[in-house]
């Protein structure tokens, strides 16, 4: 059941990609759109809004590294270990629940330590990475999206993604440890 179950995942992601091109080119030519030429004008706007972000990006980054050098994380993950362990929740992993709603590239980083230390095909591995996938960069999004068209008060935004980053987060570790313990 497992192994059919994990089968058709497989084959389903390895076949979403190239199937939401098609669709998408699909309905472009259905619609009759230029997809080359709206996809440069699309660029262009991305490279304005790309400038426009940085000062948000910077100061991102610099809280993450701040955050990280500080200890502040090793202190957070250090207390709440006893609480983690006997819910089957491996406290290796709390370094990517953390860092992963404020940077991609910061959780990137986090993964590449984890699955170096523990192994690509490992538990941890394992729920680090499908945890990587299940959650978003809520403060990373937030800051560059609502910074870009100058949205002061962002209202129940917030809440809204860090419940869904929650959400994400416990549905890693459960389907982690239904899939691969």
């Amino acid at each position: 059941m497992k192994d059919a179950l994990f089968a058709v995942m497989q084959t389903a992601s390895d076949w979403a990609v190239p199937v939401l091109f098609l669709i998408i080119a699909a309905a472009a030519m259905f619609k009759r759109v230029r997809v080359y030429e709206e996809f440069i004008e699309g660029a262009k706007e991305g490279f304005n809004v790309g400038v426009r972000i940085i000062p948000y990006v910077v100061a991102i980054l610099c809280a993450i590294a701040i955050f990280r050098a500080s200890g502040a994380l090793d202190a957070v993950v250090s207390a709440l270990s006893p609480v983690l362990s006997p819910l089957s929740i491996p406290p290796e992993i709390l370094p990517m629940a953390i860092i992963r709603p404020m940077s991609g590239s910061g959780a990137l980083g986090v993964l590449s330590e984890g699955l170096t230390a523990h192994g690509p095909d490992s538990l941890i591995g394992n729920m680090m990475s499908v945890l990587m996938g299940s959650t978003e960069t809520t403060f990373y999004v937030l800051a560059v999206y609502f910074g870009s068209v100058a949205v002061r008060r962002t209202r129940h935004t917030l809440a809204a993604c860090l419940i869904g980053d929650v959400t994400g987060i416990l549905a890693a570790i459960y389907i982690s440890n239904f899939f691969f313990k």
